[in-house]
């Protein structure tokens, strides 16, 4: 196994290099909120930076790799997908660094060798779960911190896995380094970090029973660190916000998600439309027009697309207020969610099933008090319960609130990593020599002595090998299927022509024919509709224009029709007109834009794109200069 892991990683770093290499276009407005950040670190406007919604620590990878690559705005993108690739190589080597304390603290506590899966398949097992996790919600085509919060916390998890097997105390500040770090990619891992902190302490007090004065300075430690790491940056937002403050996010989803208050301009008038919340706003959008609505981002100084740049800034004051009704009905939603992801990553529950049914047992103190407490009692079990029930906490916490993949696939890891650590190789089961109706103590010390024997390992041979060789499948299967994923990506870039596979023939045809129409370096536009507004707007970066102003449209598929019936279409003009907007970029079907019907009339289309602009303030084209004669109008030579 030792040599299967070697070879794995061996052949890991070139293909998920090509993985990285061939992923296709995959941006969202998260993705350029963060660019749109990068570009402010850079240029040192630290106001703009600090941001109730998106945290800095990923954007600040971003502008390093801006500076390392001198990159364009037309080639960035390349960039941000290396600087993926490292953070995909990050999280396998966390996963590692877990496995590997998580093994430490099993043989710590429980020295018998009754486990079913030694140190090497489990490094393996992580590793092709890491593999699975990148082929499915962390794409390194996905420009989204949360990949790179997953390296943290699992080195975080690592940290405390060791101060747990240890009773060294230079763990304990590593704790805290890598949870502020978290807290830097995620204002998330804030609570997360302080779990993670109180968990150790618990433990090492309650279940190893540790000196108080030793627990106490352990968490002192990763507390003072962790707060040295995580403390300017809640200084610097709570400044801002003129309260404390250490991040929005979680506040506004709830209320987004349980409260039902609306996601999208909201005003103060739209009491109907608050939920559950209280609703209190400090500075709302201004509406221009109620039908249709036109909503101006101007009072929000930073990024190409205000909105989203910082949505804290429009929702500041939005409180949820509980509901039981309202999280109740959220919670059957994010059960769904859960069963949703469950049955998308079967591979790791039905290699526990066939590993369970060939013999292993779990042991842990939470399945029976029999498992493991006829040797050192239950407490020599109780080893896989830190990062088990933290992982179990961290998809509770997202499960009040909304549940998407990449956000608990770190809870995933540590719980499904935790199990496997814990399954016994079945020393004692009927089939390695236990007697039917033997007394308890009188079985533990035929296990022990069954494992202190040379035929010990014979009794559950066919179980370990049975194991190693699933995992070992399990591992390379999961690595070919990334291979297969990017030669198979490389066909289809090679077929459609593209310079890179990076590269979105729509977007960038979008933002070439603005520029083309003289819009660009940093002129204000206007926006209409979900899909050019919100879905897909990194046309917007790439032309180097902000839209301040937006015509709202939830409904992407009846744009036109919907345009075509107002009867106040040219008053909607003549309001995005005198926000002084050059044009208005809205996204409709090729087909339908014959320029022959009064909707479809005035428009130009960009390119090759699905994109089209409306010409609002744009200066005349430049008519051609008089052509100078070297004589005058009577033929005479000019002097």
């Amino acid at each position: 196994m030792r040599r299967a892991l070697l070879v794995n990683l061996g052949l890991l770093i070139p293909i998920g290099w090509l993985a990285m290499r061939y992923a296709p276009y995959g941006l969202d407005g998260d993705g350029m909120a963060d660019m749109d950040i990068a570009d402010l670190i850079r240029a040192h406007h630290w106001a703009g930076v600090v941001n109730g919604y998106w945290n800095p620590l990923y954007p600040a990878l971003l502008a390093l790799f801006q500076r390392l690559f001198h990159t364009t705005r037309w080639n960035e993108l390349h960039a941000y997908y290396v600087l993926n690739y490292f953070i995909f190589v990050a999280c396998v080597a966390a996963v590692l660094l877990f496995v590997s304390a998580l093994v430490k603290l099993r043989h710590q506590m429980n020295p018998l060798p009754a486990h079913l899966l030694g140190i090497d398949s489990l490094l393996l097992l992580g590793v092709a779960l890491t593999v699975i996790a990148a082929q499915r919600e962390l794409s390194m085509a996905y420009m989204r911190p949360d990949a790179l919060l997953q390296a943290l916390m699992l080195l975080a998890f690592a940290m405390l896995l060791e101060s747990l097997a240890t009773t060294s105390l230079v763990y304990a500040p590593l704790l805290g380094l890598f949870l502020g770090l978290a807290y830097l990619a995620k204002s998330f891992a804030l609570v997360a970090g302080l779990l993670t902190i109180a968990v150790m302490m618990l433990f090492q007090l309650w279940v190893q029973r540790r000196r108080m004065g030793r627990v106490l300075a352990a968490g002192g430690l990763a507390l003072v660190v962790f707060a040295a790491v995580a403390g300017p940056y809640i200084a610097a937002l709570s400044r801002q916000k003129h309260r404390f403050d250490f991040g929005d996010s979680g506040a506004l989803n709830y209320a987004w998600y349980v409260s039902g208050t609306v996601k999208m301009h909201i005003e103060p008038w739209m009491t109907g439309s608050f939920g559950s919340a209280r609703v209190k706003l400090l500075h709302p959008e201004q509406q221009l027009l109620a039908h249709p609505g036109i909503y101006s981002y101007r009072a929000e100084p930073y990024g190409t697309y205000p909105a989203w740049f910082d949505p804290t800034y429009f929702h500041e004051r939005i409180t949820p207020v509980f509901s039981a009704r309202r999280l109740m009905q959220r919670d059957a939603r994010n059960l769904v969610l859960s069963v949703r992801y469950l049955l998308n990553h079967p591979e790791a529950w039905i290699l526990l099933a066939l590993l369970l049914v060939c013999g292993a047992r779990l042991e842990l103190p939470v399945v029976g008090a029999g498992v493991g407490a006829g040797r050192e009692g239950w407490r020599s079990s109780a080893f896989a319960l830190p990062p088990l029930l933290l992982g179990v906490a961290i998809w509770g916490i997202y499960a009040v609130v909304n549940i998407e993949e990449r956000y608990v696939t770190l809870a995933w890891l540590a719980i499904v990593l935790s199990l496997f650590a814990a399954l016994d190789s079945g020393v004692g089961a009927p089939e390695c020599g236990s007697v039917a109706g033997e007394d308890p103590a009188a079985a533990d010390e035929r296990a022990q002595s069954l494992a202190a024997a040379p035929s010990a390992s014979s009794c559950s041979s066919w179980q370990r090998r049975s194991a190693t060789a699933m995992v070992a499948l399990l591992a390379f299967l999961a690595l070919g299927e990334s291979l297969r994923i990017a030669l198979e990506q490389r066909r289809d870039e090679s077929a459609a022509g593209l310079p890179a596979a990076w590269y979105s023939p729509n977007i960038f045809a979008a933002a070439r024919g603005l520029n083309a129409l003289g819009v660009g370096s940093g002129d204000a536009i206007a926006c209409m509709g979900t899909i050019a507004c919100l879905n897909d707007p990194y046309w917007m970066r790439l032309a180097d224009v902000r839209v301040l102003t937006e015509v709202y449209n939830p409904d992407p598929t009846h744009l036109l029709e919907e345009f075509q019936g107002l009867p106040n279409r040219q008053q909607v003009l003549s309001v995005l007109k005198a926000q002084g907007a050059k044009v208005v970029v809205a996204a409709f079907d090729p087909g339908s834009m014959t320029g022959r019907t009064p909707a479809s009339e005035g428009w130009i289309r960009l390119g090759d794109s699905d994109l089209y602009a409306f010409p609002l303030n744009l200066p005349p084209p430049p008519t051609a200069a008089p052509i100078s004669l070297p004589w005058d109008s009577t033929g005479a030579a000019k002097p």
